[in-house]
């Protein structure tokens, strides 16, 4: 039901945005923008939702619960902060990554830990944007002082169970 609430609740948004643009042409431009979006975007859901049932089922569910379960401790939340910067790709395949770990057992802070690593160390957007347009000196020091945000995380995961 939340999800229904929540998709409403966008479009409502979505729909006053666009009303307030100043004239037709703004209004089709954004149509046109919001289609080519949607064009990119959705095949790539719908193959990553398929892909995360899949690996789900191909995932050693006994073997997910004891690397990173509850009783994985530090040990697991560390692992998984090793293993999300080394995720190859974009968000679709990090977060059907997470989905499958989660329907076989991951603990929410150990997969809290895996996305968050993830989202600020990527190994892809640290090497090909970040170093070349920042420099190293400004990523390593970004590396490091982020370095315990996904064991915040994962602590802050563990007292909201």
């Amino acid at each position: 039901m939340n999800i229904l609430i929540g998709t409403v609740l966008l479009v409502g948004l979505a729909l006053w945005l666009w009303r307030q643009l100043p004239d037709g042409d703004a209004r089709e431009r954004a149509r046109t923008e919001v289609k080519r979006l949607a064009v990119f975007i959705l095949p790539r859901i719908t193959v990553a939702l398929i892909g995360a049932a899949l690996f789900a089922e191909l995932l050693p569910a006994e073997r997910v619960r004891e690397l990173f379960g509850s009783g994985s401790g530090v040990t697991g939340l560390a692992l998984a902060v090793l293993l999300g910067p080394l995720t190859p790709g974009g968000p679709f395949v990090c977060f059907a990554v997470a989905a499958a770990g989660l329907q076989v057992g991951a603990s929410s802070a150990a997969v809290l830990a895996y996305v968050t690593a993830w989202s600020l160390f990527s190994a892809t957007k640290v090497l090909a944007y970040e170093m070349p347009l920042m420099g190293q000196s400004f990523v390593l020091k970004r590396l490091i002082l982020s370095l315990p945000i996904p064991f915040f995380v994962a602590m802050g995961a563990a007292l909201l169970r």
